[in-house]
């Protein structure tokens, strides 16, 4: 599986990212070994996560998420359930 995430940063900022493994590059990215812009920022929070087959689709929809505003991501953020998509997901692969 494919993900295109969203972070909210500790300085009220958000992060648009891709990655195979949600929960492992929240954790890196709070360990400030993910990405230059999220060091300095932690804690992070993974406030929306979308799943594709695809690495190329997850990283299209990586890309629109980073266009979004602010005001955008925020109201994303809002109407997703996280622990939903990666439980479901966990319960998929056995």
């Amino acid at each position: 599986m494919h993900y295109a995430y969203l972070l909210a940063c500790a300085d009220g900022t958000y992060y648009a990212g891709y990655t195979t493994d949600p929960r492992r590059r929240v954790d890196e990215h709070n360990d400030e070994v993910g990405a230059k812009y999220t060091r300095g920022r932690t804690p992070v929070e993974l406030v929306h996560v979308e799943r594709f087959d695809s690495r190329s689709a997850a990283m299209s929809r990586e890309y629109e998420l980073k266009q979004l505003s602010h005001d955008a991501k925020a109201r994303l953020a809002a109407g997703t359930d996280v622990a939903a998509v990666l439980d479901h997901d966990d319960r998929e692969r056995g």
